[in-house]
């Protein structure tokens, strides 16, 4: 028996916002998608995809909206410049900066960003 990493699932309260800030870092989704219940892009191979509350909900009526933030998105920036810019660019645009860029110890450029639902977005080079 074999299972194979295929999506990354991010459940959202608002999808355009949520697009419009992935939007920024990046992934190509279309303008379109924002009044839609899913939505799904291809980054590097892997599928990301945007689901609604409400729709969750439609098949999970008792889904506990208080767990969650266990798993992190991150972004490889070309260089350390980049880093600093993506951030930069991200928090000019409205959204929430969780933790500065800085140089850490383990060698890379780091950033951390949220999300419009308040999940950790990581920016490194």
């Amino acid at each position: 028996m074999t299972a194979a990493l295929d999506m990354v699932g991010i459940a959202v309260n608002d999808m355009a916002e949520s697009l419009r800030f992935y939007r920024i870092l990046g992934l190509e989704i279309p303008e379109t998608a924002a009044h839609e219940d899913h939505v799904e892009t291809i980054s590097g191979g892997m599928r990301l995809a945007w689901d609604t509350i409400e729709m969750i909900k439609s098949f999970l009526p008792d889904l506990d909206e208080s767990r969650g933030n266990r798993i992190e998105i991150a972004f490889k920036c070309a260089d350390k410049d980049d880093v600093d810019a993506v951030y930069n660019a991200v928090v000019s645009a409205g959204f929430n900066g969780y933790k500065e860029p800085w140089d850490a110890f383990w060698g890379q450029r780091y950033a951390i960003l949220e999300d419009p639902d308040g999940n950790h977005v990581s920016l490194f080079a």
